[in-house]
């Protein structure tokens, strides 16, 4: 599980560990990732490994994803989920936030899942998730960094499904619209009443939904929206 340390990530991660899956979590600060494999552990009596990497570090992916393979014993669920946000003009933005954008939200997620998949393919199946976004769909003023790197995550997504599935690997693309999270509010991006967003908890519950299908079943798309953006 990247970006494991708050927001979707860690919804997700406590939605799967209530499920009894063990979990590694993976994110650049050690300290959340640690308190939260630890309450994740006492409360769910499951395995947890805290790894702290920045998924844009080719090098760095690969220790990761070894270290959790040897702890959990295998990897049956990737979730790519560490992304950043930063809005702002072609013409105004720097280069340096740009290109960052694209490595660590579109590179971080080939980097994990280039890691994960000889483990998959050794073990005769798997699943691999990729956050992208509603904003990968259609391009907006100020947005082109993130869009064009959820874009890229889409379309990387779509052209591996059809590689992996002779393993039994699924591919299943997550595509929210704005949930509430601290990116979320620190990008100013809360539309009307909290309470009327998305939750992290939603986004997990409908992933969680989708991986206990049966193997046999693969849900290509989940696209989730706010029902009411007012």
């Amino acid at each position: 599980m990247t970006g494991a340390g708050k927001g979707i990530g860690l919804a997700v991660a406590e939605a799967l560990a209530r499920e009894g899956v063990h979990v590694a979590l993976l994110a650049r600060d050690r300290a959340a990732l640690e308190t939260a494999a630890g309450d994740l552990a006492g409360r769910y009596g499951v395995k947890t490994l805290a790894l702290s990497a920045d998924v844009a570090d080719r090098a760095a992916v690969d220790t990761a994803v070894a270290q959790a393979a040897q702890h959990l014993g295998g990897l049956d669920i990737v979730v790519n989920n560490a992304g950043t946000a930063q809005f702002g003009s072609v013409l105004d933005m720097d280069p340096e936030d740009w290109e960052r954008m694209i490595q660590v939200n579109l590179l971080g997620t080939y980097y994990v899942t280039r890691a994960a998949l000889p483990h998959m393919v050794r073990q005769g199946g798997g699943n691999i998730v990729n956050v992208a976004s509603t904003a990968g769909e259609k391009g907006a003023a100020t947005a082109s960094a993130y869009a064009a790197s959820k874009a890229g995550v889409i379309a990387l997504t779509e052209a591996l499904m059809p590689e992996v599935r002779r393993h039994d690997i699924r591919v299943i693309l997550l595509n929210p619209s704005t949930v509430n999270t601290d990116l979320a509010a620190n990008l100013g991006l809360r539309i009307g009443a909290e309470d009327h967003m998305l939750q992290p908890s939603d986004v997990a519950d409908v992933l969680v939904s989708a991986l206990k299908l049966p193997a046999r079943a693969l849900v290509r798309n989940l696209s989730l929206l706010t029902t009411n953006p007012q």
